[in-house]
This record gives C-alpha cells, structure tokens and sequence, in this order.
C-alpha cells in the first residue's frame, strides 16, 4: 500500500513539474503572456519595483513591458544616431531587466515610433512638415516622424537591432501610425498621402523590421487601434490589420472600454460594460486574423466617471478566455495595478471558459439586436493610451502624485478628461 501511495506522490510531483516547464516555455516564447505595462520613470523608484515584484512573484503576471523609447521621443540607451534622443535623466532599464530576467520574467521593450517630439526637432530632414516648410506639430506641439521617409525608419530600425542586442525577449512597436490630432490637412510627407500609400508605408516599415530583426531571434509585436479590429479602411492613421499582422508575432489593439464611443458595438456605455465591450471586439478581431496573435492591451485605470477595479479587470480577462484568447497586457498611465483583479501564481491557469448560455447572458444578446457594426472614421474613437507626465513620478521621494495628468485624445480635444488614479 505504501508502495502504491509513493509511486503516486512521486507521479504528481513528476506531472506538476511538466506542467511548470511547459508553462514556462510557453510564455517564454510569448503565448501565454500576461503582462503590465511601466514607464522608464518607475523603474528609478524602489517603491513601484517592489510593488512590481509582488505581482510577479505572487499573482499570474509574467511580463512587463518596458517604454524605452518615450512618447516625446527620448530614449534610455545610448549608441543610437549619436545619441542625438537619449536622455540622462531616464534609469538605465538594464540593471532592472537582468534582475526581473533571473526570475524568468518576459520582457518587451516599447518602442514609441512616429511620434517624436526629439528627432525631428534634431534632425527636420526626418520630420513630417508643414505646406511652408515648417515643423508640423499636432494638438499638444508635438512633432512626428514621416513614415515615408526611409530615414525615419531607419532610425527607428537602428533602435529596434539594438535593443534586440541587449537581451529583450520582444520589441514591441507603438504609435506605428499616421497622425491624427491637429490640422492633419497641413502635413507634408515624403510621398503624397493617400489611405493605400500611408497603410503601405506602414507594412513596409513593418516589413523592413522582421526581416532585419530575424536574424536576432526577437519576437515582434505591434500596438494598434481598438477598432481595427472590426474596420476595414485604415481609419484615417495608415493601420490595417490584416496587411500589418503578416509581418509581426503578436498584435495589441487597445480594446480600453473607455476609448469607445457610446452606442459602439450597440453597446449603449462601453466603459461600463468592460466584458461585452472586449470580447465583441476579439471576436471581431478572431474573423481576421490569427487568435494565437492576438494579445490585446486591456484597462486597468479609471476614466469618464466609471470606477475599475477587481471585478473590471476580471470580466475582462475572462472575455479573452471565452474568445480563446490566451495573452493579454494591463495598461495603467501611473503604473498602479490591480492586484485583486489578478489570480495567484498557483492559480494562473485555473481559468474556465464560460458556457454559451453564460456567453450570451453577459452579451445582453435578449435585450438589445446583435450588432458588430461600427463605423470607422478614426474621429469615433480615442487612439492614444493614457499617459503620465513624467513630472508626476517622483523617484528621489518614490511617491506618485495622486493626478495621474490630463488624457486627451489625439481625435477631438472636446474629449480630454483627467483621469483620477485610485489606491
């Protein structure tokens, strides 16, 4: 008998650690990801690393996304175009890197492409001009880089080889799009814009990276739209998803309920409905592309009156299991994340998919007409992630302030909105 009950111990210990290394490789080579964003900023604070340890040691989180390059165009590393964008006052993200690499922590390092308020005010020969030959700038006098300009991309290649170089698992790519806040009338490119040479400048870029970063064995991932995941024009910013997701591994439309529109989807207040809100849109999104390249950045922030907490961040996540989604990423502008919307490590893969009937309870399908149409004017919706002025992360005190900054959209400046960040 003693025999038979040791030979079974010995069974599950051997079954458990299979599990544990298949676990592992899987999100190793990004599948499974399940991740968080952080600003370059919080990585100088002791006090966010260690409430960022906590979650990685303690709840499902497995990956962290890393900013850098900045969306005013600065970078934390040095030996690219002369340095010309980096920035002293940005921490070295390495020295955190290898610490959260030792404990097998997947690491994506952010790169914000075309919007770049440093190199273009550099280097003008880069930059997206004005009819008299000026620097555009858009609603808050920030400069883009002209995604024409094969220049451009080759600085931004540049970057890419060499943060592949340094030990990233993934580079993701933001901001791969045209602007779109501002008189957009009033750009100049390179090349005439039109929807089919912006959305074909856009591949291309995407083109050029995967065949340049191959060779580096690096994982590439875009972030795009919420929307594109049910449009079929490049809603006005160059962005198609099927054309870009050919040349990349892993694709995040911002599927943030907040960013849409009242009555999208036929949904009457998407942010306060964050299950429909997301799982209507990946089963857009499954329609046209892979699922085992979807990984869609999710909310965990409040905005527009509507409070997220625990419950918000889980009917999120469970509307990526019932659409068989298996990767997903937090976002929150002041890096503050929702522990209690987050499962335990030893409960990470305890997840159910929800019956049909369930399914179709939480869609409302018996009380409003099914509906997946949407239009696609890029103006219908906000295309930025919410930010956090640098100013507002205090790294010598390591306190936050309790505003996170203002999020405006880069649509329509009738829309900006405080967004009031919760303990």
């Amino acid at each position: 008998m003693k025999k038979i009950l040791l030979f079974i111990v010995f069974t599950l210990i051997i079954f458990a650690g299979f599990a544990s290394a298949q676990d592992m490789e899987s999100y190793q080579d990004g599948s499974t990801v399940k991740g968080m964003h952080l600003t370059s900023l919080t990585m100088g604070s002791k006090l966010f690393k260690d409430k960022i340890d906590d979650l990685v040691d303690n709840t499902e989180m497995n990956a962290v996304v890393i900013d850098v390059k900045e969306i005013d165009g600065k970078i934390a590393i040095k030996g690219v175009a002369g340095d010309l964008a980096y920035s002293k006052s940005l921490p070295d993200p390495m020295t955190y890197v290898n610490k959260l690499k030792e404990r097998n922590v997947y690491i994506i390092a952010r790169l914000v492409c075309f919007r770049d308020n440093t190199m273009p005010r550099k280097m003008p020969e880069l930059a997206v001009k004005t009819s008299n030959g000026q620097l555009w700038e858009d609603y808050k006098k920030l400069t883009w880089l002209d995604p024409y300009n094969q220049k451009a991309r080759n600085y931004l290649l540049d970057l890419a080889e060499t943060v592949a170089d340094m030990g990233f698992d993934e580079i993701q790519f933001d901001y791969i799009r045209f602007p779109s806040d501002g008189n957009v009338k009033e750009c100049r490119y390179k090349v005439e814009r039109t929807s089919t040479t912006a959305s074909r400048a856009i591949v291309e870029f995407l083109r050029q990276a995967k065949q340049r970063l191959a060779p580096k064995n690096i994982k590439i991932s875009i972030d795009v739209f919420g929307l594109t995941t049910t449009a079929t024009t490049d809603m006005g910013i160059g962005q198609k998803i099927v054309e870009m997701t050919e040349h990349v591994d892993y694709v995040s439309p911002m599927v943030y309920p907040s960013h849409y529109r009242k009555g999208d989807y036929g949904i009457p207040h998407p942010n306060k409905e964050p299950y429909r809100t997301v799982y209507i849109a990946l089963q857009g999104a499954k329609k046209r592309i892979p699922v085992e390249k979807l990984r869609p950045w999710l909310q965990d922030f409040s905005i527009r009156g509507v409070k997220y907490g625990p419950e918000e961040v889980q009917a999120q996540i469970q509307a990526c299991v019932d659409c068989d989604v298996t990767t997903w990423l937090l976002w929150n502008p002041a890096c503050k994340y929702t522990k209690g919307g987050l499962k335990t490590k030893d409960k990470a893969n305890t997840y159910v998919k929800s019956s049909t009937q369930t399914i179709n309870k939480l869609l409302k399908l018996n009380e409003v007409k099914k509906s997946t149409s949407t239009k696609t004017n890029v103006n219908k919706q906000n295309v930025n992630k919410p930010n956090i002025n640098k100013k507002q992360v205090n790294t010598k005190s390591n306190k936050v302030n309790k505003s996170s900054g203002s999020y405006t959209s880069d649509l329509n400046k009738s829309n900006a909105a405080k967004i009031k960040n919760k303990k």
